[in-house]
Order: C-alpha cells, then sequence, then structure tokens
C-alpha cells in the first residue's frame, strides 16, 4: 500500500469512528432523558411519612410530659432525622431511578440503607417515641405484647452477637448471588422483598452492635469481620473479570460505561465507603470502653 493510500484508508477510519460516536451519542442522551427521575412508591411514601409523623408527634409529647432528659430525646431525635432522610433518599428520588439502570447507583443505595440508616435508627430508640404518639391504651397493650416469652426470647436470641452477624452476612451473601439479584432487578415484589431484608437484617446486627445490651468486644469482633467478608465481596466484585449481572449490560451504555466497569465501582462502593463505616464505629466503642475503663481505675 502507498503512502497516500495510507493516509486515505487511516482517514476512513477515523471517520468511520467518529460517525459511529456520534450514533451513539442521541441513543445514550435519549436513554438518559427517558429516566423517571422521582419515581414515586405509594408504600414507600406512606410508611416513611407515618413513621417520620408518630416520632415528631411522640417526641413532642415526651417534652410536655418531662423535664428531664430532654438532651437524650434530642440526640435521639436527630438520629431519626438523619436515618429517616438518608431512607428517603435512598427509596425515593433520583438515586433510585439510577439503581435500576446502574449496579454502582445500586450498591450506595443499599449501603446507605444497611450502613446509614439502620444504626442511626437503632440510635434514636424510636420505639419509646412512637409508643407515646399512640393512645394510652394502645400503647400499654404493645407494651405488654412484646414482654411476653413468646415474643421477647426469639428476640433476645436473633439480636445476639452471633445471630446477628449470621443474619446480616447471609442477606448480603446470598442477595448478591447473580441469580438472586437478577431475580430482584426482573420483579417489583423480589426487589422490595430484596430491600426489606437487606434492612431488616441490618437493623438487628446493628442493635447488636449498639445495642442496650451489646458487650464492647464482641461489638468490636462483630464490626473486624463484617468489615473483613464485606470488603471480600466488594473486592471480588471489583476484581472480577466478567461482569456478573447482565441485566445491567444495556442500561450502563447510556451513562458512558459497559457493565463490568460499573460492577467495578459498585465493588469499591462495598469495598472502601462502607468498610470505613465499620472502623470508624468500631473505633468509637473502642474509644468509649477505654474512657469507661479510665473512669473505673480513677474511682478505684
Amino acid at each position: 500500500m502507498t503512502a497516500r493510500g495510507a493516509h486515505a484508508a487511516a482517514a476512513a477510519a477515523a471517520t468511520l469512528a467518529t460517525s459511529a460516536a456520534n450514533a451513539h451519542a442521541p441513543q445514550a442522551i435519549d436513554a438518559a432523558a427517558a429516566i423517571d427521575w422521582w419515581p414515586v412508591d405509594p408504600w414507600v411514601l406512606a410508611l416513611l411519612a407515618l413513621a417520620g409523623a408518630l416520632h415528631a408527634l411522640g417526641v413532642v409529647r415526651v417534652w410536655r410530659h418531662t423535664a428531664t432528659g430532654r438532651a437524650v430525646h434530642a440526640r435521639r431525635a436527630l438520629a431519626f432525622a438523619g436515618g429517616w432522610l438518608v431512607t428517603a433518599a435512598a427509596l425515593v428520588g433520583p438515586l433510585d431511578a439510577l439503581s435500576a439502570r446502574l449496579f454502582s447507583a445500586h450498591m450506595v443505595q443499599h449501603e446507605a440503607l444497611m450502613v446509614v440508616a439502620a444504626p442511626l435508627f437503632v440510635l434514636a430508640r424510636p420505639l419509646g417515641a412512637w409508643a407515646w404518639a399512640l393512645p394510652q391504651r394502645w400503647s400499654r397493650a404493645l407494651g405488654r405484647f412484646f414482654h411476653r416469652p413468646g415474643w421477647r426470647t426469639p428476640w433476645l436470641v436473633v439480636t445476639g452477637p452471633l445471630a446477628a452477624w449470621l443474619v446480616h452476612a447471609l442477606a448480603l451473601w446470598l442477595w448478591h448471588i447473580p441469580s438472586w439479584f437478577e431475580a430482584a432487578l426482573a420483579s417489583d415484589g423480589i426487589h422490595a422483598l430484596q430491600h426489606a431484608s437487606f434492612f431488616v437484617a441490618a437493623l438487628l446486627y446493628w442493635w447488636s452492635v449498639l445495642g442496650a445490651r451489646r458487650n464492647a468486644g464482641a461489638a468490636m469482633a462483630s464490626l473486624f469481620t463484617t468489615m473483613i467478608h464485606t470488603a471480600a465481596l466488594g473486592a471480588l466484585l471489583a476484581l472480577s473479570p466478567v461482569a456478573w449481572y447482565p441485566t445491567y449490560a444495556d442500561r450502563t451504555i447510556a451513562f458512558g460505561l459497559d457493565a463490568l466497569e460499573d460492577q467495578q465501582l459498585g465493588g469499591l462502593v462495598m469495598w472502601v465507603p462502607a468498610g470505613f463505616g465499620y472502623v470508624a464505629c468500631g473505633l468509637a466503642i473502642a474509644l468509649r470502653w477505654l474512657r469507661r475503663d479510665d473512669r473505673l481505675g480513677h474511682a478505684a
């Protein structure tokens, strides 16, 4: 081939590549524009509104009836507000819309629920505020019910350190099996079940770590081992040479990613930021433990 022919071939190849890129660009823009950025699930909105309204009413009634402990109730109210806002941001709005098209956004959504919202709700202890919001007869009946051995004994078992750790780990790993995750993407009902199981498992887990009955040593061990196995799952996703979830293959192109690149980003979300949450909580518990031992040493 002559030099002139080589130049002509190169120019033709460049023209074809540019034409192909320009042909895909409108498709990508159209795909992104077609997204419903504010999906509305009536059940989610109703539950969020009910939980928030009952909590606000309960807190107001507590403050009206007691002058002591307002600082404690204020901290818990702030924790509840934080958990409520994170849950709303995860389940209502652009993040929820993106999670149907980007695995990485789906991971941000899951980690927001499990590593941010769930521990905030546990710190908020909302059951007391909700009880104050109800008529007195109802709250007393609920109190008697939840103190029955048939309810209390299973609760104490499932919120024990080992049981809660296992429930949390199983929920996380099982739902990331490709066939399970793909089933959740294909069905709104299974997707709702996935989110519910993640959230409930996270609440049980964080109660075992931050609840009133927690043992500091067991809590730190639980946090450390959870950080290890969640980081392992994140690393498997981030370093895998193949995409696990083929449903995303045709959805990520609108955002300039292929399915594998999107999966790698999602794995990194689980690996690094979520792992930092467990580390930070473990350090806070260790610091409180050391301070308590220091006070006991001075008292002796």
